[in-house]
């Protein structure tokens, strides 16, 4: 009966100073949201970002750090220090320990996105998320010299469709004044979205790499040597080297004397690594940002309950008829003292359920932006053990700070008691 009397009495003070407080409690829930947002996401991109690939046991590549050897081979991030021998990844390929290879050539570009020269096995063996392979949206893979598939992000972006012609970039910048405009590529097929660096990138053959660059020095064509689509026809284009390669091994247990192996290769030098373990090394580095940004977000709450604190303080003074009324009637200085942590909650569970509607709303919104402009999948989800926690603080951090003010009024209430007391 007190409860309900409690509640009771706690809505009518809410409504009764409810344009002070709404806009009090639209601060609190812009700062849940940001708090709440900011935790959502980190947990989706590290999801992401651990699940860029899969099922790769080793990235081979020349001699060079692990963390820039993953990025430019997974991230398209950077420039490969050396490329290695064409004869070496065949000395690899014989290797009867490895169950497949993924040869990778990297160095030009298509309006600001990285070209990958490959061949089949990367449709084949490439894997990312929990094991998912990749698959064609439309179209097919690449069978020519000079045919080419788009990830899902470059078509989406640049609104490109089967059998359009394109031309490529010398370099990877993304403003490049050398094209290879005798050998233009057509689109024969567009890749499923993944939420990866794999969306971001436009895939070739090795042998569409090695002819566009037929005629080339130092970066600059040299009239007339340059080849056509037509003159390419039936010529041998078997390259002289590759950037790196995925390496997937049939027996797990021999990863790591492989590693070993490859990494002491007589021929010449070469880094092998393993993409969990620099994806975990990549993740702690950017960590520190992310829990700097974390923390950053959870003063913005403190100073939104701080700020709702002074306002409570602030209508102290105009709620002491309201006391002197309660305490006439009967009501208890713990009563009144109450009211203060329950309108407090109130307002602060208010802000929760609205800052949960609001993220929702945010993240459905924001979704297909984030897939198609940074190739982050951020898929709206029930929250985890850990953001329940973070949004139920909010709520017991409110009542905390409540404690002030209630306690200054049950001080205030039982000394007015003991005045009508002795008056009487």
């Amino acid at each position: 009966m007190k409860l309900r009397l409690a509640l009771s009495l706690a809505l009518a003070g809410l409504w009764h100073r409810r344009r002070v407080l709404t806009l009090v409690c639209l601060t609190l829930t812009l700062s849940v949201s940001l708090l709440l947002g900011i935790q959502y996401l980190r947990t989706e991109i590290k999801h992401s970002f651990t699940s860029t690939i899969s099922g790769t046991d080793l990235i081979v590549g020349a001699r060079s750090g692990q963390l820039n050897l993953l990025l430019y081979t997974v991230f398209h991030i950077g420039d490969a220090t050396n490329n290695i021998r064409w004869s070496t990844y065949q000395s690899l390929k014989q290797d009867s320990r490895l169950d497949w290879l993924i040869p990778i050539s990297l160095g030009d570009s298509y309006r600001g996105y990285r070209v990958v020269a490959t061949d089949d096995n990367f449709l084949a063996h490439f894997r990312h998320g929990q094991d998912r392979a990749l698959a064609l949206r439309d179209g097919r893979w690449f069978e020519d010299v000079f045919e080419v598939v788009l990830g899902a992000g470059v078509a989406d972006a640049l609104g490109h469709r089967l059998d359009d012609r394109i031309v490529l970039s010398h370099g990877g910048g993304r403003t490049s004044f050398s094209n290879h405009d005798d050998t233009p590529f057509t689109v024969t097929g567009i890749l499923e979205p993944t939420g990866t660096p794999v969306d971001q990138a436009i895939y070739i053959g090795l042998d569409g790499m090695e002819a566009m660059h037929v005629g080339w020095q130092s970066g600059v064509a040299i009239p007339g040597r340059t080849l056509t689509p037509e003159t390419a026809a039936g010529r041998d284009f078997t390259p002289d080297a590759i950037t790196a390669a995925f390496v997937g091994i049939e027996r797990k247990v021999l990863t790591f004397r492989l590693q070993r192996e490859i990494n002491q290769f007589a021929d010449e030098p070469l880094s092998a690594i393993l993409p969990g373990v620099a994806l975990s090394e990549l993740w702690r580095l950017m960590g520190q940002f992310e829990r700097a940004l974390l923390g950053i977000t959870g003063f913005v709450v403190v100073t939104s309950l701080i700020g709702l604190m002074a306002v409570l303080l602030t209508l102290q003074a105009q709620r002491a008829q309201e006391v002197a009324i309660l305490r006439a009637t009967g009501a208890s200085p713990v009563l009144i003292g109450s009211l203060y942590l329950l309108e407090c909650l109130f307002l602060a569970l208010v802000a929760c359920a609205l800052a949960l509607a609001l993220g929702a709303a945010g993240i459905t919104l924001a979704s297909p932006w984030l897939l198609a402009n940074y190739g982050l999948q951020v898929n709206l989800r029930p929250l985890n053990p850990q953001e329940w926690a973070l949004l139920a603080s909010v709520p017991l951090a409110a009542m905390v700070v409540a404690l002030i003010p209630a306690f200054n009024t049950w001080r205030k209430s039982r000394r007015l008691g003991f005045g009508e007391a002795a008056n009487q």
